[in-house]
Formats: C-alpha cells, structure tokens, sequence
C-alpha cells in the first residue's frame, strides 16, 4: 500500500476493443486498491497509462499521439505503454523504434497487463527490496495475464465489459491481432459467473460479454468423457472443433444471475448462428437482440482474399435466422473498403449485398496496410483516394439504414436503462439505450441510474447532444 507515501496520482487511457475496455477497468481497481488515486486524463498525474491499440495504422497514430500528449501534460510523470502496440513493436523489425521512444518509460505488453502494478511500484520506488522492472527484462517470468485480471466495482456505470476470452486463431489476411494477442485462450466459466455475480450486488444490471474472437469461447477448454472401459479420453470435439455449447452454456449461467437484466454479446462470426444456436438464445429473455456479425465484405471474392471463412449468402443466411426469432432485432457490421485487389466491379457487389442486409449500423473502415500481415504483400494495393470515396458512399448508406431503422419505432412501446440525466431545451430527461441498442430520452422528474424506463417512441431527435435519439412519451 501507499499509504506512508504521498499518494501517487493515475490516469489511464483507452484505445481499441472491448477487450482493452475490460483490462482498462481491471488495471485502475488494482491500482486504486494499493493506494492510487485516479484522476482525469487531462489532469496532472504521476502516472499515465495509454492501453494501446494496433489494429490499423490509425490506431498507431493514436497510440503515439496519446503517449506524447501524456509526456507533454507532466514531463516528470511516469508514462506506461501498455497493450498491442507494444507487442506489435516488439515483433516487427519496422516498429523497433517504438520500444525507444523517449515518451515512454514503461513497455507492458499484454502478457504483463496482470502484473502492471507492481510494474509500475517497481518504476517509481526502485529501492525498494524486490521490485519490479521492466517485463521485457524478464520475459520468462510473465504469466498469463487473463488470469489476475479481475473487475470486483464499477463507480457510476451501468454496463459491464466483461472479457471472457482472449487471442484468435482465425489469421484474416489483414489483420495483426492474432500475432500480438496469441493463441484463443478461454476464461473458465466458473471465473466468469463469480466476477459477474459480484457486479451484480453492487447494482451492475447489464453485461456485454466479450473477447478477442468471443466465437471461439471454450474451443480450447478439453472435454472429457469417460469410455466403456473406465478410462477417461478427450472427446473428438476438443480444441478447435469445440463447437457452440460452451459460448451458450456461459450466457445460459450470466442468465440465471439475479440482479443482471441484460445481457449483450460482442462481435460475432456469422457461422456461429446456425439454427440451433439462435433458437436457444432466443429462449433466453434477457439476451439483447442486438448482434454484431462481422462481415468486412459483401463481396464473395474479396471475402476469399481475407481469409474470411464463409460466403456472402451464408451471411444472408445468418441474419435471416435472426430476423425469424427476434421482430426486431439490430444487426451491426464492419465493413472494410478498398481491400487489395478490390474493383470497382467489387465494391459494386459488395456495396449491393449491404443494401439486401439493411443493418441497423456499420462501421465503415478504410484498408490499412499492417506490416506481418498477407494483405500488406498483396498485389493491386488500391489508391488512398478511391478508398476514401468508396467509404463515403457506404457512410451515407449506413446513414440511411440507421434512420430507416429508427423510424420504425415511431409510434410503438420500447424500454431503455437509465444511464444518465441530460438538459433538453431546460427540461430534464434521462438517457440510456433499449435492447437494441438504440439510444432514448425520456422528460422525468427525478432521475434513478438503473431504471428500466419505457415509453412510446413519439419522434426522432435533431439536438445535437442527442441526435437521432428516440423521444418516448
């Protein structure tokens, strides 16, 4: 503890997924529990910590940027790089720069984001008897981070990122994230059930389950069964063949956890909703019917480019099986524009699929060129220009599907969870978003975090603070 210290002074700051929202949380109870007090980014500190992200060259721009305004803030503070930008550094030979970059004092790869603390102690109190340094110093000592991360209180929130599964065995064309996260590795069930029912009793009603590749939840897990003649052998299913039972037999578990209202699902593989699995998550009333499949393209031969493992009408397929078991439910995707070798002739396929879908949301992401992946050595690298105007073109049509979407509202009941209190027009409303995830406000009276309220969707709104927000009456 700091205690017979001056107390020391964190700020952390998050970039990316889900997932690093997760580690993030973890990462500030542990060092609010040995004393730290956590303050606003843009708050003097003694330590900055930037959770990095590397998913596009982007987000590395990000990453730097945010770790030199943390330098800028307090020349004299401890600043921490954590995350995927610093195993990226680490495994390529044109990121080496990175690692000697004079805004940064501390490397935390995500192995190490468990032990980050006493990382951190071992940095600004050397002295002391058995501290810590640097973990690329001793890289044999790192242990799995997924198991010493741990989420007990979240001051303030209603919604829980909880991380149950980590790294992707999948190897898209385009993407570094299998390299700097590794190997799926799976949270036990039993982890996951405990961590959540604590959130639970200190008033957490909505969980968004998530991961690295949240499909993949349990293929590594080994079931065994026992044979005829006593002895215990794996079952065929083992490892990569593990199938959807254990995915579905943990949202079943976050089911029967009193206290949790909602339960929401990270991004998803298309292949995962076969007809079994949509019907039995449909028997569960308080999964959302809010599902983001990814797609990356509507294009079957740019899909085969990526490395994605499955057709554009198998896609259609899925989100057809969803639409048979929710009325409404809200179907998101990523979309990527300009993939090596796309043509125009492509994106025109891919651009069509996208309306024959009708998402509620897409995230329209222009190809960034990652070193270490496949795609980056492609031939037919697509000019910087046309990848932005055919992003343009697919931003006005996920536009136009989000409002199309929202319409449909008007005039029937929705309910959403209270989040906060906002000022409209010097009227007081709160704020939160429904099962599908659509943001609402509502005119009240007093204002209870954690309500579910409901209403009558009567217009869609133009304030700016709230755009294309849902007024219930």
């Amino acid at each position: 503890m700091l205690k017979d210290q001056n107390q020391k002074k964190f700020a952390i700051h998050t970039l990316g997924c889900k997932v690093n929202t997760y580690e993030s949380d973890a990462i500030s109870e542990a060092l609010r529990k040995v004393g730290f007090l956590e303050v606003s980014f843009a708050d003097p500190a003694d330590v900055y910590i930037i959770n990095t992200c590397t998913v596009t060259n982007v987000a590395d721009k990000k990453s730097r940027q945010m770790l030199h305004r943390a330098k800028k803030l307090n020349p004299e503070a401890l600043i921490v790089a954590a995350g995927c930008y610093v195993d990226a550094a680490m495994q390529n030979e044109s990121m080496q720069a990175v690692l000697r970059d004079s805004a940064i004092d501390l490397l935390v790869p995500n192995r190490d984001k468990g032990r980050i603390t006493e990382l951190i102690l071992g940095k600004l109190f050397p002295e002391k008897e058995g501290a810590e340094t640097d973990p690329e110093q001793h890289p044999e000592e790192a242990a799995p981070e997924a198991g010493h991360l741990f989420v007990t209180e979240l001051d303030g929130h209603t919604r829980a990122f909880i991380k149950v599964q980590d790294g992707c065995n999948q190897f898209c064309s385009y993407c570094i994230i299998p390299y700097v996260r590794g190997r799926i590795k799976s949270r036990p069930l039993e982890d996951c059930v405990a961590e959540i029912r604590g959130l639970a009793d200190k008033g957490i009603r909505e969980v968004v389950l998530t991961g690295i590749h949240l499909s993949s939840y349990g293929k590594d897990f080994r079931r065994e069964e026992s044979s005829r003649d006593g002895e215990t052998r794996v079952a065929s299913d083992d490892i990569e063949n593990g199938g959807k039972a254990p995915l579905l037999d943990l949202i079943r578990a976050v089911h029967g956890i009193s206290g949790i209202r909602r339960i929401r699902l990270g991004s998803l593989e298309p292949r995962l909703m076969d007809e079994d699995f949509v019907r039995e998550l449909a028997k569960l009333p308080k999964v959302c019917p809010h599902f983001h499949l990814s797609l990356q393209s509507g294009c079957r031969e740019t899909l085969k480019r990526m490395n994605r493992h499955y057709t554009p009408e198998e896609y259609l397929e899925s989100c057809r099986r969803i639409r048979q078991y929710y009325p409404h439910p809200a179907i998101t995707t990523d979309v990527i524009v300009g993939f090596p070798g796309e043509t125009e002739e492509e994106f025109a396929e891919s651009r069509e699929f996208l309306r024959k879908v009708r998402f509620y949301e897409m995230h329209v992401f222009k190809y960034s060129r990652r070193a270490g992946t496949r795609a980056d050595r492609m031939e037919g690298q697509v000019p910087e220009a046309v990848k932005e105007a055919r992003s343009r073109e697919l931003i006005a049509l996920a536009e136009e599907m989000s409002h199309s979407f929202r319409r449909d509202y008007l005039g029937k009941e929705t309910e959403f969870l209270c989040e906060e209190e906002i000022s409209l027009q010097g009227e007081r409303y709160a704020l939160g978003y429904n099962r599908e995830y659509v943001k609402c406000v509502k005119k009240i009276e007093t204002f209870h975090q954690n309500e579910i309220v409901s209403g009558t969707a009567t217009e869609i709104c133009k304030e700016k603070a709230v755009y294309e927000s849902l007024i219930l009456r």
